[in-house]
């Protein structure tokens, strides 16, 4: 089998890392990490709401549908909700006074965005073994050596140096962080780009 390192794809932005936790830290201020009934080690903040509709980012809203295989059987189930990624557009306006809004612009000027979250994994944990819909955009702000994501075989750390990733989401992948602090990222779903 060979390994395709061609499911993250470094893209050709950098942002400014100090302002990025800066930002971080504003946002931590105003709100927690929205967690979800029974899902640990999980937490959002959203960025990016249906316009108008603040219930657009509540409940299991943040986590949005995906495929697992739950047990031995190997068998495919379909969890949480369907989402309509397109509708995310607006700008949350609590936190248009940080630097994820010029972050934001920047990013969707370049790829049409859905949801727009800061992600939370927690220290010495793992998400389930999973494909989404979309690829995802990554941006890590907080991370350590022990922070991997995994799609199908591959495993590799995304570093906190202001660069932007996309991922292969729509391969079965994981992200666990093995390390002793949070890992935080800033993740968006993108609806047009496609890998090859």
């Amino acid at each position: 089998m060979s390994l395709n390192f061609s499911d993250f794809q470094r893209q050709d932005i950098t942002f400014d890392i100090n302002k990025l936790k800066d930002a971080y830290k504003i946002i931590l201020k105003k709100k927690g990490f929205d967690g979800i009934d029974g899902v640990t080690h999980f937490g959002a903040i959203s960025l990016t709401q249906i316009p108008g509709d603040p219930d657009s980012i509540k409940g299991n809203k943040a986590r949005g549908v995906f495929w697992t295989k739950p047990d031995s059987s190997g068998k495919e189930v379909i969890r949480d909700e369907r989402i309509n990624e397109s509708a995310y557009s607006e700008f949350i306006e609590e936190y248009k006074d940080t630097y994820f809004k010029e972050v934001f612009d920047v990013l969707s000027s370049k790829y049409k965005l859905g949801r727009v979250r800061i992600l939370l994994k927690e220290p010495r944990s793992t998400l389930s073994w999973h494909r989404d819909p979309e690829p995802r955009l990554h941006v890590p702000i907080i991370t350590n050596p022990g922070s991997i994501m995994v799609i199908d075989n591959v495993a590799k750390h995304l570093p906190a140096d202001g660069s932007v990733w996309i991922t292969n989401n729509t391969k079965y992948h994981n992200a666990f962080n093995g390390g002793e602090e949070n890992r935080i990222h800033l993740v968006a779903c993108v609806l047009d780009y496609k890998f090859n």
